[in-house]
C-alpha cells in the first residue's frame, strides 16, 4: 500500500503564507514526479506545481512568482510554499505521486486525501 498524507492548509487573510506539505509512505520502491493539485467549489481539479525527481518544476500560470515547489527525496516528501494568496487560491489541495512499488515494474498515480486552503479578503 501507498499512503500519500497532507498537512498545513488553514485559514489565511490575502496576502498571507501557506506552506503545504505532502509525505509519501509505505511499500514505495521510487518516486517519479510529485505535485499539487487543487480543486475549487464548482470547478475542475487543476495543476498548480510539480516537481520531477530530478528538480524540474513547471507551475499554473497562476501561481507563478507566488508560488514555489520543492522536494526532500531521502523521505519522499514534497512541499508547496504558497505567497502572496489571493481569495482566487482558495480550493482544496491535493498531493500528488507518480509511485513504484517495490515488487512491481510499473509506476502508478496516488492522490492525498486533500487539505483546505481558504483565503479571505
Amino acid at each position: 500500500q501507498v499512503q500519500l498524507v497532507e498537512s498545513g492548509g488553514g485559514l489565511v487573510q490575502a496576502g498571507g503564507s501557506l506552506r503545504l506539505s505532502c509525505a509519501a509512505s509505505g511499500t514505495i520502491f521510487s518516486v517519479n514526479h510529485m505535485g499539487w493539485h487543487r480543486q475549487a467549489p464548482g470547478a475542475q481539479r487543476e495543476l498548480v506545481a510539480r516537481i520531477t525527481s530530478g528538480g524540474d518544476t513547471n507551475f499554473a500560470d497562476s501561481v507563478k512568482g507566488r508560488f514555489t515547489i520543492s522536494r526532500d527525496n531521502a523521505k519522499n516528501m514534497v512541499y508547496l510554499q504558497m505567497n502572496s494568496l489571493k481569495p482566487e487560491d482558495t480550493a482544496v489541495y491535493y498531493c500528488n505521486a507518480n509511485i513504484r512499488r517495490v515488487r512491481t515494474d510499473y509506476a502508478g498515480n496516488y492522490w492525498g486525501q486533500g487539505t483546505q486552503v481558504t483565503v479571505s479578503s
